[in-house]
Order: structure tokens, then sequence, then C-alpha cells
């Protein structure tokens, strides 16, 4: 969605439309799966904005994508994690084969949104995956209903919030092979190191850092990773903030699900303006959706606050954005010294 299609003052009505998209959307994931008590409920909360977040329209070929990539993805964790799993150094090498693929993809153009779930969802299961103690067949089984749900929730998104005017298509961008070798390669080795690091380190608890390092990865190159990485900072700042705030307000009532519901509903809606207002990208807004949905996916319950839960993801997600800066820094000068991987200027 182009910036130079929204008014000076707020928004138009498509992107109304969309910011109910996008509330009502992330909020039916987070009440079902916290009625169902299903795990892992990040992925409830996080697909559904991903989808009506990131995908100005919602048809064929994006329902595609999106369900293909969960099931292939499934088929790649059991078979690496089950074969591999007591072979570190093999295991890093298909990882990096995985996510060279998915950067490919995403470099290419025409399969963006394939390549970037992967990528994304790939990163998080595999390191989940990797812990003997994790019910593995569970992790997977969430995956796919995560996905099939944000799929329905989507497409009932757009049927109660429907555009009022046609979107204009997104224009293709012709890239040179060196740039897409230099994008390709970027992407993957960073998001491989990024997995050695969290397997090392036992980052079990570092979610929303270890995401924070791929969603920054999807500007395809380091000038847009680093002004990525800011708003990212910035867009988890306040939804700390913000839950923080949300916390305080219900205090020890957050057994009362109607309240923290509703709170999470405006919470939504608050920064799903913000997105919009950004023009659709992975910036200020879409980083505090993100950040409320991995708080109040993994961490609201009646006995578990939200405080340490957040202050500890934004102190780690900056020092995970910083170190991930530093080394495509690195990569971008040694992939550019190089004619058949330089990036265009």
């Amino acid at each position: 969605m182009s910036t130079d299609s929204l008014p000076e003052k707020g928004i138009d009505a498509n992107g109304l439309r969309q910011c109910l998209r996008i509330a009502f959307g992330g909020w039916l994931g987070f009440v079902i799966s916290q009625l169902m008590g299903w795990n892992y409920g990040v992925f409830f909360t996080v697909f559904p904005m991903f989808l009506v977040g990131l995908v100005p329209v919602l048809n064929g070929h994006v329902i595609r994508q999106f369900l293909g990539n969960a099931l292939i993805n499934c088929v790649e964790v059991s078979l690496v994690v089950g074969l591999t799993q007591h072979m570190p150094l093999v295991m890093t090498g298909l990882a990096f084969a995985l996510f060279y693929t998915r950067f490919r993809l995403m470099a290419r153009g025409p399969m963006f949104l394939f390549g970037a779930n992967g990528v994304l969802t790939l990163s998080v299961m595999f390191h989940f995956a990797s812990y003997p103690s994790l019910d593995l067949a569970d992790l997977l089984a969430s995956n796919l209903v995560a996905s099939v749900l944000a799929v329905g929730i989507a497409a009932l998104m757009y049927v109660v919030f429907p555009d009022v005017e046609p979107r204009k298509p997104m224009p293709r961008l012709t890239k040179s092979t060196s740039r897409i070798r230099h994008e390709t390669l970027i992407g993957a080795v960073t998001a491989t190191l990024s997995f050695v690091v969290f397997q090392t380190l036992d980052l079990r608890d570092s979610l929303s850092a270890q995401m924070a390092t791929i969603l920054i990865l999807f500007a395809l190159g380091y000038s847009g990773a680093r002004a990525s990485a800011g708003k990212r900072a910035v867009g988890t700042l306040l939804g700390c903030n913000l839950a923080l705030a949300m916390q305080l307000l219900l205090y020890t009532q957050t057994q009362h699900f109607t309240l923290v519901a509703l709170l999470y509903w405006l919470g939504l809606m608050l920064f799903a303006h913000a997105h919009v207002k950004e023009g659709g990208g992975s910036g200020i807004g879409f980083g505090g959706l993100t950040t409320l949905g991995i708080l109040f996916g993994q961490s609201l319950s009646p006995n578990q606050d939200l405080v340490y839960s957040a202050l500890y993801r934004f102190s780690s997600m900056c020092v995970a954005l910083v170190v991930t800066l530093i080394v495509m820094a690195l990569l971008h000068r040694c992939l550019n010294a190089w004619a058949p991987t330089r990036a265009e200027v």
C-alpha cells in the first residue's frame, strides 16, 4: 500500500477498513486460542496480523502461498529435526539451505509471501523443536491449525470489512542477478547465524528478539534493515509500555477475560491505525502489533503478569537488533567487494 494515497490528516476509507481487519483479526485469533486452551498462542495472535497487515489483498495466490508454506514447513521441520537433531553442524547446514531457498524467492518477488512466512516460521520452529523435552507433534499441529485459522479469519475480515475502492497493484521491481544473489545471501547467512546464536545460548524465552532479527530481514538489504530496525525498536517499546499500562489498569483482574480482550482490541486498533498511516510496511505500527500479540499470546494469565516479560523482551530485542545490524553491515561490505554478489547503489 503506497503512502502517497493516504491523506495528510488521518487515513482514507480503505485504510479504515484495513485497521478494522487487523484489529478484529488479531483479536479473534487471541480469543479463540485462549478459549480453546491451545498452546503456542503466539502463532494464533501473530499469523492473522501478518496475513491482513502486510498483504494488501487476499486472493487465491496469497492463500496458496500461506497454506502451502505451512504444510511444507511441517515436513521440513519434522525431517530435519528428526534426522539431524544429534548432529548440530548438519542441522545448521540444512537450515541454511532452507533459508537460502526462501530468501531467493523473496528477492525475486512473486513468491515473497511464501518465502517471508517460511523464514519466520522455520526460524521459530527450528529453535523450539530442537529441545528434546518439547512435543514436536504439538508444535507442528499448532502451526498448521494457526495457519488454517488465520486464513479463515482473514477471509472473514475481508467479507465483513471489504475495501471501498480497488487497490492499485504493487509495482514489480526489476533486479539484476547480482542484486538477487546479494539479498539472498545476506538474508540466509544472517538468519542462520541468528538460529545458531539462539540455540547456543539457550534463549528459549527470547521469542520477541528472535522474531525481530528475522522481521528486519524482510527489507532484503542492509540499508532497509537499518531503517526497519529503528522502527521495530520504537514499535516494541511502545507495545511494551502499552502492555504494562494495561497490566496496571487490570491489576488483579486478569482473570476477567472480557476486560482483557477489550483492552487487547483497543491496543490492536491503536497500532493498526499507526501501521496503516505508515503505508502498511513492517514499521512502528506493525512492531507494536506483534509485540502485543507475543506478550498476550505467551504471557497473560491470571497467575502471570506482563511486567517482567515486557521489560525482558524489550531489552533482549534491542541487543539482538544491534548485533544483527553489525553482522549485516559486515556481510554487506564483503558481498559488495565481489562483482557477482554486488548490490546496485
